[in-house]
């Protein structure tokens, strides 16, 4: 399905029977499967309206069950809304911006928010090859921007008093994050290692971290210090440039982040620009066909 605007797309499913004849045909292509079995010996029930019943384990379902979708009195029309929102919006939109294009509560376009950055989530990621880039940041803002009370003492630097880590890596055009407890070698290297093909390249600043890089791989460091930022080929302006743009969208659209929920904004950052070179259109069909998750409310918050 092709849509280019947000008032096609708001048109097109503003009939029930088209959100559902649409999510029937993403998530399963002609071929139902039980979503509790996965057995493909599955019939519809008449005189109900797209509900199915397993032939092998005798339990009903519908389009919706075991979905980001489910359990929830918002109706599909605002969900796709809200999922092309935020998969085309450069930068994200807020849930107090959303609840009020939606029609919405800010808690409820909240939770909204955090269930369709669950589905953003790769749940499978290929190992780089190549070329790569790796870099560290932290999120958390600055001391200097802090007014009397909110002032932090001894938060400097690379303090994690008032800040949370991450690491990045890019190549092959893709991004991976991972929001990290420090950046000390023994949290970094692991990560290079499980997500970095052996016999690639690697490219990082000067930091400590990365002294004394495994021997399967071409370590290249790039002397920041020394006013140094491109060698030939070698840089780390791409996962440098990708930071920004974390960072802008953050302080710029959502203000604040907990450390808690930090790992799905990174998500929602990475899977845009994974699916840069993309359509708006197709980066929504790519996302309806990751909704087969389900996060409650409690597992969100903890409760």
């Amino acid at each position: 399905m092709e849509i280019n605007t947000l008032l096609e797309l708001s048109k097109y499913f503003e009939e029930k029977q088209n959100c559902i004849d649409y999510l029937t045909k993403i998530r399963w292509n002609g071929t139902v499967k039980c979503v509790f079995c996965d057995h493909d010996r599955v019939y519809e029930l008449k005189g109900h309206n797209k509900r199915y019943k397993c032939s092998k384990c005798r339990k009903q379902f519908s389009v919706i069950k075991g979905t980001i979708f489910e359990n929830s009195p918002i109706s599909l029309q605002k969900w796709f809304v809200a999922i092309y929102v935020i998969t085309s919006h450069k930068k994200g939109i807020s849930s107090i911006q959303l609840g009020k294009d939606i029609g919405v509560t800010q808690k409820t376009a909240w939770f909204m928010n955090q269930r369709i950055r669950f589905a953003l989530k790769a749940k499978t990621f290929n190992k780089m090859a190549g070329t790569v880039q790796c870099d560290e940041t932290y999120v958390g803002g600055k001391n200097k921007n802090r007014v009397g009370k909110n002032k932090i003492r001894n938060s400097q630097g690379r303090s994690l008093i008032d800040k949370t880590p991450v690491f990045g890596i890019v190549g092959d055009g893709q991004v991976y994050t991972e929001v990290v407890s420090d950046t000390k070698s023994t949290t970094l290297k692991p990560i290079i290692k499980k997500m970095v093909k052996t016999g690639s390249i690697v490219i990082t600043d000067e930091w400590r971290a990365y002294k004394k890089m495994p021997r399967e791989y071409q370590h290249e460091v790039i002397q920041h210090r020394l006013n140094e930022f491109v060698r030939g080929k070698f840089h780390t302006n791409s996962i440098e440039g990708f930071w920004s743009l974390l960072k802008r969208g953050i302080y710029g659209i959502y203000h604040q982040v907990s450390p808690k929920h930090l790992h799905r904004y990174c998500d929602e950052f990475s899977f845009r620009y994974n699916t840069r070179q993309i359509t708006e259109s197709d980066r929504f069909n790519y996302l309806m066909k990751k909704i087969n998750c389900r996060l409650t409310y409690d597992e969100l918050t903890g409760k």
